[in-house]
């Protein structure tokens, strides 16, 4: 311990030499020395005799953040409300905070959260007391009270944070399963889970990470402008996205979040779809297909009008469909052009039409007008749209689909049913939906959401949840610090703490942080962790 003076004293120590004062004074800083002494011995007997020794480390910068925004947000208060509903006295908060934080520090399974990083990789006292059991408790409480600590918690990160609301963007993936065949029959949850049944869960569906030979469920996730999450869905692994957007509505619908602007990909687009959207006064900004032959290319592309910039690479025209004179509903579109991708699409399309003249310049035409090498042709998506067959059964390329290529280069088209906004924003509000695919990314490669090692409905709902309660805690410093989490955590983990045990006792001190982690910190708006933590 170190004594350090002040440029001032206060002003009841102050000696003025010849008075009372200066007696008591230095009784009074005898009586602090004797005591201070009595604690910790004099320098030379520290320096010689002291027989600390530093017997364990671990990394905590990201810890201890985690934590701190992990009570930030509320999670601390909704999990033990949750709890006290359920009438349980484990330490599921504990539980359920450990599984957050090792998805963000070092994430695997639950059992290697138990039995190796709370036991030997991180310093968490509170964690001495969980057994694994714990762990799988608290997954059913989250399952069973998912909605109420959802809704407390957005709630609470919106105000914080004050977060935009007016658009939220939501979109699917699949996970899939290393198992070989699909679930045969409805499950139910056991007691605290909350006891209901589950449809087939992981079944067969069309994949979006090419493993359609694996059984897989489909996850839905609601962002804000910012990436923050605002709830998660999980569907059967058979289930078509368009099916999906009439609960997502409900749901949001039931916390107030109706009137807001929902966006969405062209999966989503049907007319009952867009019927659904639009009940309650509710907008929606969905990107509509434009190479379907439909209205959308037949005439919404070519409608007359001035593109107007809106970047170097997004010019933005407004169409109303049908005229005024029609005598129909109008429907509005931001037709959208990016100058950049039409010509990358131009050149992709100049070499496999270059590949497609050599391979029809060698292709020998048998006698009955057909061959093994023309069916592979006319059956490969990269070939078959330029091709077509003459008369005489030959395969040449047809320039009417080149051109009718060409037309669509670097165009999409936003329909929309609200009048207010201008198509410019229109066309950047859909571009934001690339948050929802940043956190797709985000939750698969570093949240690492798959491998899934549960088969029962109810506990893989509940690690699905768990990965998004991490991505909240991930977006929020990102947000803060306006920097990746990968960035961030390495800043952190410069702060470690150490053990030093003696025969005299246990004390468990911090390093001091380092300038990366204090600006970290400071970002963040929290304090550093006390230099002790422990000492018996």
């Amino acid at each position: 311990m170190i004594l350090t003076t002040r440029s001032r004293p206060r002003p009841d120590v102050e000696l003025a030499a010849g008075s009372r004062a200066d007696d008591v004074a230095r009784e009074r800083l005898r009586t602090l020395a004797k005591s201070i002494l009595t604690r910790v011995g004099t320098v030379d007997e520290m320096a010689q005799g002291s027989d600390l020794r530093l017997v364990d480390s671990f990394v905590y910068g990201g810890f201890h953040v985690v934590r701190e925004l992990w009570k930030r947000c509320g999670l601390d208060e909704a999990i033990g409300r949750a709890s006290a509903r359920v009438g349980t006295d484990m330490p599921l908060e504990e539980a359920l905070f450990a599984m957050v934080a090792n998805r963000l520090l070092a994430p695997r399974s639950k059992l290697y959260c138990y039995e190796r990083w709370l036991a030997e990789e991180v310093y968490f006292p509170e964690g001495d007391e969980l057994e694994l059991h714990h762990l799988y408790r608290a997954m059913d409480l989250l399952e069973r009270e998912h909605e109420v600590v959802e809704k407390e918690v957005f709630w609470k990160v919106a105000t914080l944070m004050n977060l935009d609301v007016d658009l939220i963007f939501y979109d699917t993936t699949s996970l899939h399963f290393e198992v070989d065949f699909n679930d045969k029959a409805q499950a139910v949850g056991n007691e605290l889970a909350g006891g209901r049944s589950y449809p087939v869960q992981r079944k067969r569906g069309k994949s979006k990470n090419g493993r359609s030979d694996a059984p897989q469920i489909v996850v839905g996730l609601a962002v804000t402008r910012d990436g923050i999450p605002v709830r998660c869905w999980i569907f059967p692994g058979n289930t078509v996205d368009v099916t999906t957007v009439k609960k997502v509505k409900a749901d949001l619908r039931g916390w107030q979040l109706s009137r807001c602007v929902f966006v969405g990909d062209a999966g989503m687009v049907g007319a009952a779809n867009l019927v659904e959207l639009s009940r309650g006064g509710g907008r929606y900004l969905l990107a509509q297909p434009v190479a379907r032959g439909d209205e959308v290319t037949t005439k919404i592309i070519g409608r007359p009008g001035r593109y107007r910039d809106v970047a170097d690479n997004l010019r933005v025209k407004e169409v109303w469909w049908p005229s005024k004179d029609a005598g129909e509903r109008r429907k509005r579109y931001a037709v959208c052009f990016n100058p950049k991708e039409a010509e990358r699409q131009r050149k992709h399309r100049e070499e496999i039409l270059a590949q497609l003249e050599a391979e029809l310049a060698s292709l020998r035409v048998p006698d009955d007008g057909h061959s093994k090498r023309m069916c592979n042709l006319l059956s490969t998506p990269r070939y078959k749209r330029y091709l077509r067959q003459t008369r005489g059964g030959r395969l040449a390329i047809s320039r009417k689909a080149v051109r009718a290529a060409e037309r669509l280069d670097g165009k999409w088209v936003v329909p929309t049913n609200d009048d207010t906004l201008p198509a410019e924003d229109m066309a950047l509000g859909y571009k934001q939906l690339q948050r929802v695919e940043e956190c797709w990314r985000s939750m698969k490669s570093g949240l690492q959401m798959r491998p899934v090692y549960h088969h029962a409905p109810h506990r893989i709902h509940a690690h699905v949840r768990l990965c998004v309660l991490a991505l909240l805690i991930e977006r929020m410093a990102e947000t803060l610090c306006e920097d990746t989490w990968r960035n961030i955590r390495d800043d952190l983990n410069q702060l470690k703490v150490g053990i030093l045990q003696g025969a005299a006792g246990r004390v468990v001190q911090v390093t001091e942080p380092r300038e990366d982690t204090r600006k970290r910190l400071n970002q963040l708006a929290i304090q550093p962790p006390p230099a002790v933590l422990a000492a018996t």
